[in-house]
């Protein structure tokens, strides 16, 4: 039995995710299984949403191999910090 590499592609359905859903096509080889999660429909199975909240993901898109998040894809979600410091509920200076 072939070993094969489980490579999950997390997309919003948009042109903005297509590109990487894509690379990961192309460079997907013979010992690869690409399973694309479009999460802008409606799941079939709890499957895809359980991973999402398995894996952290915080955008899209993101990548796992092998059921382990890559690191370009964590830590990259919307934070209280992150919107404190570009201003977010503060007056706007004129």
């Amino acid at each position: 039995m072939e070993n094969k590499r489980v490579i999950e592609v997390f997309t919003a359905g948009c042109s903005v995710c297509q590109p990487t859903v894509d690379l990961v096509k192309s460079m997907a080889c013979s010992s690869c299984q690409v399973i694309v999660y479009d999460l802008s429909k409606p799941c079939d199975t709890e499957e895809c949403l359980d991973k999402v909240k398995q894996y952290g993901v915080q955008s899209l898109p993101a990548v796992a191999v092998n059921g382990v998040l890559l690191d370009c894809c964590q830590q990259k979600g919307v934070s209280v910090d992150e919107l404190t410091r570009a201003g977010l509920g503060e007056p706007a200076l004129a």
